[in-house]
């Protein structure tokens, strides 16, 4: 038999058995759109983080005081955890001791030391409590991640002046502040100067959106904090090739010069290459979790399948007799069989994949809608080429595997005893 006339005996043979036939093939669908939109969850999220992390700045690192002791057994953990909440707290401080002993490593171009610490800002009588940050205006012009856009940056000599993130502009205070605009900081009178872009994201502890920007002297003032400490201490490199080598130089330094150990450090070096590569490691993780909780329904598609040609065995009993009574060779036979089984995978997978854009659109609108994750055109869910082609191959090989036992029993039947089988 020519492998035409295969292929045209096996889609005669599935369609006379339209309802079993489509029973089976949606054992496939389901698992399928369910591997799929899981997958495309993780894709989304790979997608969504990697845009936010590209603004950190590939040549930019962060010193940020506190180490979690869990990363030493578990380096996969997230590095930034609880970052945020340490920033000002007053445990831990870098001085202007390390402030110079990473100004002053090779490779360094830029550092900003940062002064942080929550404040009361009142604005048209009402108050909220604030995150702000005290910077270099000339480094934080060069490192900072998010752009002006209203008024202007913070300039040298600058006093009583500040500039606020999107959100404290536009969402916190009932009444929108604009450039020009007055508030008091902890009962210190500030004019607002600029306002930045919205960001969507938390970069090295600092949520730029939710946070005010004020000189190093200002906020030293207000928060009563000495000359000779800092909260967060950014740097930029000169060569972007040897970020990792000289974020390892600045931490050797480091360690020598606060008398600590590995075992005994207190500070977290953060780049983006190195936020990234634990991000990924931890989505991967939990997409083959998800994934394996997904393929279970595939298991029992391909359970189905089996079942079905085991069937279609037994009653085409007589039809292989004829067949190899006509000379049909066993290989023959199971090719027929095998590419039967295929077939229902491969379409069970054109299916699922079909409704798994459907469930990751949905899954991506009801994201956006009600719970707030998505901003900016980003979405929540991704399908990629990649992702289709693999969802195909996967149904088919499905198919395929199931339906090999089978097409081997079919092949191995006796022409006599079949034609004999009643």
């Amino acid at each position: 038999m020519r492998i035409l006339d295969i292929i045209k005996f096996s889609i005669k043979n599935l369609s006379q058995r339209g309802v079993r036939s489509w029973l089976t093939i949606l054992g496939i669908v389901i698992g399928i759109a369910a591997v799929v939109s899981i997958l495309s969850i993780g894709a989304g999220m790979q997608q969504s983080i990697s845009t936010q992390i590209a603004g950190l700045g590939s040549d930019i690192g962060y010193v940020i005081p506190g180490f979690e002791r869990a990363m030493r057994t578990n380096q996969r953990a997230p590095i930034a955890t609880g970052i945020g909440s340490r920033l000002g707290s007053g445990e831990i401080k870098l001085t202007d001791n390390d402030f110079n002993i990473i100004k002053y490593t090779p490779g360094i171009k830029t550092v900003n030391g940062i002064v942080a610490g929550r404040v009361n800002v009142q604005y048209y009588g009402e108050k909220i409590s604030l995150q702000l940050y005290g910077v270099e205006p000339i480094a934080f012009q060069e490192i900072s991640v998010v752009d002006i856009e209203q008024g202007r940056n913070l300039a040298v000599g600058d006093d009583n002046v500040v500039v606020i993130g999107n959100r404290v502009a536009n969402e916190i205070f009932k009444k929108k502040i604009t450039t020009n605009s007055q508030i008091s900081i902890n009962n210190r009178n500030f004019r607002v100067v600029g306002i930045l872009e919205f960001f969507g994201g938390t970069i090295g502890g600092i949520m730029y959106d939710n946070a005010i920007f004020v000189t190093t002297n200002s906020a030293r003032n207000v928060l009563n904090v000495s000359p000779k400490e800092f909260s967060l201490i950014l740097f930029k490199v000169s060569d972007l090739e040897n970020l990792d080598k000289i974020a390892n130089d600045v931490e050797e330094r480091l360690l020598l010069s606060r008398h600590l150990t590995n075992e005994t450090k207190d500070f977290t070096i953060i780049t983006a290459k190195s936020l990234q590569e634990r991000i990924s490691s931890i989505i991967s993780t939990m997409n083959l979790f998800l994934g394996g909780i997904a393929a279970i329904s595939l298991l029992v598609g391909a359970i189905g399948i089996a079942n079905t040609m085991y069937m279609s065995v037994i009653e085409r009993t007589r039809q292989i007799g004829t067949l190899k009574a006509l000379g049909a060779t066993n290989l023959e036979v199971m090719k027929m069989f095998l590419f039967e089984s295929s077939l229902i995978g491969f379409v069970g997978g054109l299916i699922g994949v079909f409704f798994g854009f459907i469930v990751s659109g949905i899954i991506s609108e009801f994201s956006i809608r009600f719970l707030g994750a998505s901003s900016q055109n980003q979405t929540i869910t991704l399908i990629t080429p990649d992702l289709i082609i693999f969802a195909l191959i996967f149904s088919t090989l499905i198919g395929a595997i199931s339906g090999l036992f089978p097409a081997r029993k079919a092949s191995q039947l006796q022409p006599i005893e079949a034609l004999r089988y009643e």
